[in-house]
């Protein structure tokens, strides 16, 4: 004897449980990449709109007790505010830390700054650009 299988005609009683999972699925994969390009061009805005200073560290030179840091500073031309500055020591320790002030009514500053440490510094990292 042979046993004869029957298959139920495709679509006839409503879609299979697998069909409604991936449906929901692709729906909340959806929803959850809209929500996340949301958010990269809220923190994308923020950063470009609503920073008016910003800077790069172009070169530093280290002596015993001092970094010079050459910086070039990207602001709007009525802009006021500050960077903040550090060096680190080879093993990374903090061995100075200061804000340097850009009231120039310029748009492009190109300065070199003394930062003080208290042993020899390895490093030159800026930190961050403050509008006031």
């Amino acid at each position: 004897m042979s046993t004869a299988r029957t298959q139920l005609p495709e679509g006839r009683y409503g879609r299979s449980a697998d069909e409604r999972a991936d449906r929901k699925l692709k729906i909340l994969g959806s929803v959850l990449g809209i929500v996340v390009l949301a958010l990269i061009g809220w923190f994308a805005y923020y950063y470009v709109g609503e920073n008016k200073i910003s800077a790069q560290v172009i070169t530093f030179d280290a002596s015993a007790d001092s970094v010079q840091v050459h910086l070039e500073v990207h602001k709007d031309a009525d802009a006021h505010g500050y960077c903040t500055l550090r060096s680190q020591s080879a093993d990374g320790a903090e061995v100075g830390r200061a804000d340097f002030r850009f009231d120039q009514d310029a748009s492009r500053i190109d300065k070199v700054v003394t930062l003080r440490t208290t042993s020899r510094g390895s490093t030159a990292e800026l930190l961050g650009c403050h509008a006031d």
